[in-house]
Parts: structure tokens; C-alpha cells; sequence
């Protein structure tokens, strides 16, 4: 079995997109999950009428993803944030992945691509796809597809933890645990758009380098928002 896990806060912009995705293909069986840290908008309507399983929890990431894992017993989990696409062949790509028995014992991602036709975006999308090949290092956007035995193995994700957790559990898989699958998924570029391609892709540097020196999460927390 194949669980989907989506936290969301506040996504009806594209939560119903993205689950259409998801059920594009006939994947049986499939689970999908919608871990809601609290919406005020029309969020679970929106993940109810897509055919998603809502779960309610307090807000933060890594608290909606270790929620959402416990809820499953499906032997795949698919981490999948609530502004991301999967493409047309991801049905192909995932079950070629987790039908290898050798595959148990790695964690895959996919590439990266954003929703917006500019340079800058291609330029952010390519250094987002080198860095998680270099330094082993996917950041949520690109999902995470790991089997449960290795992520309970890993300690799954920090519920502690608001920002940072995608980081987290990479770090504790190490490159050498990690895959990335053959094809990529669509981000939505508002965050960029709004922040700006420079600006935006410099604080998550900053953001990256303040968790990695071990600083208070409230350093983290204010520089990302």
C-alpha cells in the first residue's frame, strides 16, 4: 500500500489541484492523507471533495507529517506538500521505485520545477535539483518517498520541529540513503514571486545555515516568515 501525506494551513489556492494529481492515476491501493493544521478557508471542504482522508492536528510541519505517518499502515509513504504537482507519469516512476526490493532500504525525491515560465525560476529549480544531488539535501517541495520500516528506522519526522523537518530527516538519511526519481514535480512559484527570486532562495540560505549552526528555532522561524 501507498499513503499520500499532505499537510496543509490555508491552501485552498491549491490543494484541489494538487490532489487531482494524485488521483489521476488508478493506483491501487492508494491512501491519501490531508493533515490540516488548522485552515481558515475552504482547505478540508476542498480535500474532502478531492477524495482525501482528513486528519486534524495542531499547526507545524514536522507535527502534521509525524501525525499523518502514524495515522497510515501502508507500507509507502509519499510526503507531498499541499502547493506541489505530481506529473502525468508519477504512477510509472513511484511504482518502478518501490516494487524494487532493494529500494527498502533508500528514501527517493523527485526533481523540481516551478509553476512559472522565467529564467529565474529555472535558474532556483536547477540549483534546488543540484543541491539535493550534491549535498543530499531535497527540500520538501521535491516530496519524499520513503518505505515505513526506514523511516521509523530514521526516527521519522520531528514533530518539534515547524521548519526544518524536510532538512531534518534528510540529514539523517545521509546522501548515501537517498534517490532521486526519474521524473519531476510542478511548485508553485507564489512564495517567489512575492518574495522575489533573489531575495526568497537567499533567506532560505540563511534559514538553512541558522538550523545547521544549531540556533533557536525562533531565529529560523522569523527570518522564514
Amino acid at each position: 500500500m501507498l499513503a499520500v501525506i499532505i499537510p496543509t494551513l490555508n491552501a485552498e489556492a491549491t490543494i484541489a489541484a494538487t490532489l487531482a494529481a494524485v488521483f489521476a492515476h488508478d493506483v491501487p491501493p492508494l491512501e491519501v492523507l490531508v493533515v490540516d493544521g488548522g485552515s481558515k478557508d475552504a482547505t478540508r471542504l476542498l480535500s474532502t471533495d478531492g477524495g482525501a482522508r482528513i486528519i486534524e492536528s495542531a499547526p507545524g510541519r514536522g507535527r502534521q507529517l509525524a501525525l499523518g505517518a502514524a495515522e497510515t499502515q501502508a507500507q509507502w509513504l509519499l510526503f507531498l506538500h499541499a502547493d506541489t504537482m505530481l506529473p502525468d507519469d508519477w504512477e510509472h516512476c513511484v511504482s518502478r521505485f518501490i516494487t524494487d526490493p532493494r529500494n527498502a532500504e533508500y528514501a527517493a525525491y523527485f526533481k523540481l520545477s516551478f509553476d512559472h515560465p522565467s529564467m529565474a525560476a529555472k535558474r532556483v529549480a536547477t540549483l534546488a535539483n543540484w543541491r539535493a544531488k550534491a549535498w543530499g539535501l531535497p527540500y520538501g517541495d521535491q516530496g519524499l518517498l520513503i518505505h515505513r520500516d526506514l523511516y521509523d528506522d530514521m526516527g521519522g519526522f520531528r514533530a518539534d520541529l515547524d521548519l526544518m523537518e524536510d532538512v531534518d530527516l534528510a540529514r539523517r538519511l545521509g546522501p548515501m540513503r537517498l534517490k532521486p526519481l526519474c521524473t519531476t514535480v510542478t511548485t508553485s512559484a507564489a512564495k517567489y514571486v512575492a518574495g522575489g527570486w533573489w531575495a526568497r532562495p537567499l533567506r532560505n540560505v540563511l534559514c538553512l545555515g541558522l538550523f545547521l549552526a544549531g540556533a533557536p528555532k525562533r531565529w529560523t522561524q522569523g527570518l522564514y516568515r
